[in-house]
């Protein structure tokens, strides 16, 4: 099964395509070798979509490329599974990361990525970034909601990696 989208990758570096909505953040998680290690280890774990409160079911206990995983958001049998596969990684002594791309069947077409990075004082950075546009017509119709939420789990994101 192949990605709904073309530009497989462009959450990884340089801008965003246009046509989609976009959404960027960076937050500083603290310093240090040992939490960069930490928080590598969380996000490959899934602990960003799980501390934002989403379910998730993944064929590897770990990111890697090629994984597929689906994430669901919702209570019981109303939750709203939306499948995924991770389409690049990054691994590195200063970056880890990965950028997954939506499968059919997802409500979205397009990327996101978390990325986390030292830079030259020992501070580590968590950043999501993200491209998607509705692939479903109920989602078209609630743009404005569907916009809110996605705001809404990205801050989650970022709460879950601050949390650590």
């Amino acid at each position: 099964m192949n990605v709904t989208y073309p530009e497989v990758g462009a959450t990884r570096e340089g801008p965003l395509p246009d046509g989609y909505q976009h959404i960027t953040r960076r937050v500083r998680l603290g310093s240090g070798a040992e939490l960069f290690r930490a928080a590598a280890d969380a996000l490959a774990r899934w602990q960003p979509e799980r501390g934002a409160g989403l379910r998730v079911r993944s064929s590897a206990e770990r990111a890697a490329l090629g994984v597929e995983f689906s994430a669901g958001i919702g209570a019981g049998p109303l939750r709203l599974w939306v499948p995924c596969r991770i389409v690049w990684v990054v691994d590195e002594p200063d970056r880890y990361g990965f950028g997954f791309g939506t499968l059919p069947g997802h409500i979205a077409t397009g990327e996101e990525s978390f990325l986390l990075c030292t830079d030259e004082a020992g501070d580590v950075w968590f950043e999501v970034r993200a491209f998607s546009r509705p692939a479903k017509w109920w989602v078209r119709l609630g743009s404005p909601m569907a916009r809110l939420v996605q705001h809404r789990v990205t801050d989650r994101y970022v709460d879950a990696m601050r949390h650590l």
